[in-house]
């Protein structure tokens, strides 16, 4: 029971959404390292290579046998695999309303951030020039922080 727990883990409470945009961030980097390794491979590699290796000692004396054939190769398969489960995931993330969320939570955000500045203005007694100033930089400064200058 024990080696079970460690070895699958214990449940996780956890967000469904924030959930499923994780597993598209992990299998997007999986699809991503799979390529890697498929980019690697020798074009004849990619159809027809080692498929078994026997070695050790067997009923009749030594064995050392390899066996190849034609076959897609194991890291193609994996990455082939991968890219459908990310184009699954992504699916299942798009009916979900996954980025119509995220939008959401943004313009929800962005709101509570105009009703902060608007307040700080509102205590600071700005002089009807300085008031002018505000539409100018406010907007201006928020550009400016979401383009990380």
């Amino acid at each position: 029971m024990t080696r079970a727990v460690t070895t699958l883990g214990l449940p996780i409470d956890v967000d469904p959404g924030k959930a499923l945009l994780d597993e598209i961030h992990w299998t997007a980097g999986h699809v991503a390292w799979l390529r890697s390794k498929v980019q690697e491979l020798q074009d004849s590699e990619l159809t027809w290579g080692r498929t078994q290796t026997d070695t050790g000692v067997g009923p009749q004396g030594p064995v050392d046998t390899v066996t190849e054939k034609a076959a897609p190769n194991t890291w193609y398969q994996l990455y082939m695999a991968e890219r459908e489960h990310l184009a699954k995931v992504c699916s299942l993330a798009l009916r979900a309303g996954i980025e119509e969320r995220k939008v959401k939570l943004a313009e929800s955000q962005g709101l509570l951030v105009a009703d902060v500045i608007r307040r700080i203005l509102g205590a600071l007694g700005l002089t009807p020039a300085q008031q002018l100033l505000v539409p100018e930089i406010v907007p201006r400064e928020l550009r400016a922080l979401a383009a990380g200058d």
